[in-house]
């Protein structure tokens, strides 16, 4: 039997990372687990954050999973290096992803991070960015309304153009960026809508493709590659509403997702065991 690779989130942002990971390692099963009953992520505290992240991660557990990937950034900024620390199997984030992609891009270093309230503030990308390259110049904003947006299924239109202009326009009235970092997963997901707002000058970047990379070079290196060529049977798990969830995914994925479920993590250890 396949050993899993579980992939978490706090709502439906995490299956643009999962998408890549599943292209570049096809042998893989992945458990996907989406807390998009407690989403967003980004207004509540580093309490609440840990947590929720943990409650999630703990009820992965239960499956065996082999590695875990922190696709959610806020998760990412407030709990990754405590999951290293308490788990006995390898974890990877987002940012640190991110940002790499992003220096190798920039050709001014001047370097634009959009994330949820909590990200930004967080601080997490600037210090990955600046403990790469020292010259790189940081501007981050925080949007709100995408997460919701995104959530609800609002991912074009009159609609979705307004919230996007609207919301970005603070940073486009400030410096002279030209690599922007969609530091939430659930961006990608309005990536051409972010694109056209910002103009083609700018490289938009989604960390999904560096952590799949990252992931593969992880799992080759513990020697924990799956070699079974057999199909893998790939499990979604949501907190919240069911059929939001599975439209979300069939309109990102090739093919329809097969095993949805719905769980509650009330009742699971909210802390390391």
């Amino acid at each position: 039997m396949k050993q899993p690779i579980g992939v978490i989130d706090s709502g439906v942002g995490g299956l643009t990372v999962a998408r890549e990971l599943m292209r570049q390692l096809p042998k893989e099963t992945f458990l996907y687990l989406g807390d998009t009953k407690r989403c967003p992520y980004g207004p509540r505290t580093e309490e609440e954050v840990r947590a929720f992240t943990w409650q999630m991660v703990n009820y992965l557990l239960r499956k065996n999973m082999k590695m875990l990937v922190v696709a959610c950034n806020t998760a990412t900024a407030y709990t990754l290096s405590e999951l290293q620390e308490s788990l006995d199997i390898p974890v990877i984030g987002v940012i640190d992803p991110g940002a790499r992609a992003a220096i190798k891009v920039s050709r001014n270093k001047r370097i634009g991070i959009i994330g949820t309230e909590g990200t930004i503030e967080s601080h997490a990308y600037p210090d990955a960015l600046v403990s790469i390259d020292q010259k790189i110049r940081v501007n981050g904003l925080a949007c709100p309304p995408f997460v919701p947006m995104v959530e609800e299924g609002i991912l074009s239109g009159p609609k979705a153009e307004r919230i996007v202009s609207h919301t970005l326009q603070p940073l486009k009235d400030r410096n002279h960026i030209d690599t922007l970092i969609l530091g939430c997963t659930h961006y990608p997901l309005i990536k051409d809508l972010v694109q056209k707002e910002m103009g083609n000058h700018i490289q938009v970047i989604s960390s999904g493709e560096e952590t799949a990379r990252e992931a593969s070079l992880i799992l080759a290196y513990h020697k924990l590659l799956e070699k079974n060529d057999s199909t893998p049977v790939h499990e979604f798990y949501t907190t919240g509403d069911i059929e939001k969830f599975r439209l979300v995914a069939n309109s990102w994925f090739d093919e329809p997702v097969q095993i949805l479920k719905s769980i509650e993590l009330e009742h699971v250890p909210s802390s390391a065991y």
